[in-house]
């Protein structure tokens, strides 16, 4: 590839390459920055290319280049970005300086936003609303921006792949659903610098812990499914009423309940709304399990309980 690197505009020079010789695997482009990149070979290489989407490390990965034995809070602080592991760089130092570049800059340039105190206002506000629903009216007024600015923002960060709006699970209950997609991070590491939380010792005391519990376990779903090259079926389920479970994955085979909860103790009433869905929804292939801030693992009523270490026993299920 070196002589790729002298050539004007390597997109044409692949096209020509391809054209050529249309031998696959031939060329690799990576790169965070990829909404000019995605344009252009959508148009020079349509049906010639193969995309494939790569989110921070899962815990497995993290294991094997990295044989430091974190707690929880100290791996949601972390977070999964690869250099912070194979570098060795604080976690801190480097989500400031992605911060810095990456969302301030470039994603603000190409957003055209122009006022960088309100944007990273927007920022922190989705920072402290991760695991809520949307509210773009809310946020709007709190950022002195119209509803329609907060959505093209939202779009933009998904695109970008720094958060991810989660929709409903859509059923034929009676009762009527919420409709509203829920806000969530890819990582938690980026959520805890947003929030200024610089130190793991002060998420065990944090009001938004739970939020990042259940953020990271969302954030570990996505990547079993996207490593498996599948699309994440990923739901979440809540009533009017109150009733909720955190997350419905449908893997083709089976339906994967899964609700979050950050204590470390077991409590058997954590399983009511999976129990309640499964009745309700006569549903027959329907696994229940409960990730909790423990280490063992358990089943109670039907239901397994996990350990968040032991969050790779849901990937695999998704094969």
């Amino acid at each position: 590839m070196d002589e790729v690197q002298h050539v004007p505009d390597l997109f044409s020079y692949i096209q020509g390459a391809v054209d050529s010789d249309p031998r696959t695997g031939r060329f690799i482009l990576t790169g965070s920055q990829q909404f000019g990149m995605i344009e252009r070979i959508s148009q020079s290489l349509a049906g010639r290319i193969g995309l494939l989407e790569l989110l921070p490390f899962d815990l497995k990965e993290i294991k094997k280049i990295d044989r430091e034995e974190r707690s929880l809070d100290q791996q949601l602080l972390s977070g999964g970005y690869p250099a912070i592991y194979d570098r060795h760089i604080r976690p801190q130092r480097w989500y400031a300086d992605y911060v810095a570049t990456y969302i301030q800059r470039d994603v603000r340039q190409i957003s055209q936003i122009h006022n960088l105190d309100t944007f990273t206002l927007f920022l922190k506000l989705c920072a402290g609303h991760a695991g809520q629903l949307v509210n773009a009216n809310k946020w709007a007024a709190a950022c002195g921006v119209d509803h329609k600015t907060i959505k093209h923002w939202l779009s933009v960060l998904q695109a970008s792949y720094v958060v991810r709006l989660l929709p409903p699970y859509h059923t034929n209950f009676k009762k009527r659903l919420v409709k509203t997609p829920k806000l969530y991070f890819y990582d938690t590491g980026l959520i805890c610098r947003l929030l200024g939380i610089d130190n793991h010792k002060h998420i065990a005391q944090h009001p938004l812990r739970g939020a990042l519990v259940e953020n990271w376990v969302f954030s570990e779903l996505v990547k079993g499914f996207l490593n498996r090259g599948r699309d994440d079926n990923l739901f979440f389920w809540r009533t009017h009423g109150g009733e909720e479970i955190n997350f419905i994955a449908d893997t083709g085979k089976e339906t994967l309940l899964v609700e979050v909860k950050a204590g470390e103790s077991l409590h058997p009433e954590w399983t009511k709304p999976m129990r309640t869905w499964i009745q309700r929804a006569g549903e027959k292939s329907a696994w229940p399990c409960v990730v909790y801030g423990g280490e063992d693992r358990s089943v109670i009523q039907d239901c397994t309980f996990l350990g968040w270490r032991d969050i790779g026993s849901i990937q695999k299920r998704l094969q």
